[in-house]
């Protein structure tokens, strides 16, 4: 019996410390890292246009969630009222945001869609891996056609906790 204590106290120990707590994600976090891995070739690259997208996400206590990045080196079009249809095309593809309520289930959470810079997801859940480690959060998708190249890619983002 004593061997079985010790056992059962380290297995519920494991499984805590690898369960992730709504309160650990509660803020604001701003996007220190994206990376894409190609499945057929493994060739890992900048996921968002290159070493510095900007992106912000927020999880709020009350179930919300709010996600907007921009890529790396979009290119700012002359004027509002000079934007060419190339121009919106070219900024829709390098930009993606969205809103909905979350749910946190230890080393997934889903993200259920209602509003969305792209139609196509609004209504929809995305499923995320993810970690809490070193004051970071991370989200690894599952495996996806990438909208922009439609190569088969996990994404791998890193969130810094905002002051």
């Amino acid at each position: 019996m004593k061997i079985c204590v010790p056992a059962a106290a380290w297995c519920f120990v494991a499984s805590s410390a690898c369960a992730l707590e709504a309160h650990d994600i509660h803020g604001t976090w701003r996007l220190a890292n994206a990376t894409r891995r190609i499945v057929d070739t493994n060739e890992m690259i900048d996921a968002y246009g290159g070493p510095r997208p900007s992106g912000w996400l927020t999880y709020g206590k009350d179930g919300r969630m709010m996600v907007i990045c921009a890529f790396d080196g979009r290119v700012k079009p002359i004027a509002n009222d000079k934007m060419t249809d190339e121009d919106r095309i070219r900024l829709h593809k390098s930009f993606f945001a969205y809103a909905g309520t979350y749910e946190l289930d230890g080393q997934k959470i889903t993200h259920a869609i209602d509003t969305s810079w792209n139609e196509a997801w609004t209504g929809t859940s995305q499923v995320r891996d993810v970690e809490f480690k070193d004051g970071r959060i991370t989200l690894t998708t599952p495996p996806f056609k990438f909208n922009v190249d439609g190569r088969t890619s996990v994404i791998t983002l890193v969130w810094e906790r905002y002051p």
